[in-house]
């Protein structure tokens, strides 16, 4: 089932898996969603922002690649309409509003910050 239709989100997203590190998570993901998949040296933690939302808490980790092998392509289209990439300095208007929060807070050098009570 789709994830806020309409909107877009930033790259891969996932869930944590019981006894599953961070990073092996977000390499996980890459996979799964993009066909991707970076070195573990190749991730960078950016940003973390707790979210509160009517839907319950989450913490959400942002990590940023600039290498990895293979041809990103969406490998989920169930989930996904589409895959798009966009220079950091010009991202839609149309995002998922945590990962908007906290693409706009890694933009000003933010590492970590909280959203409460926003939807999606």
């Amino acid at each position: 089932m789709p994830f806020a239709p309409g909107l877009w989100h930033a790259g891969a997203a996932g869930k944590v898996e019981p006894g599953e590190e961070l990073v092996a998570a977000a390499l996980r993901e890459s996979g799964e969603e993009l066909g991707v998949r970076p070195e573990p040296e190749d991730l960078s933690l950016r940003h973390v922002v707790h979210h509160t939302s009517p839907a319950g808490e989450w913490e959400h980790a942002f990590f940023v690649s600039h290498r990895w092998s293979g041809v990103p392509y969406n490998r989920e289209p169930h989930k996904h309409a589409e895959v798009r990439w966009w220079a950091f300095g010009a991202l839609p208007g149309d995002l998922v509003p945590y990962c908007a929060a906290a693409l706009a807070r890694m933009r000003s050098g933010e590492s970590v910050s909280r959203l409460d009570g926003t939807a999606g």
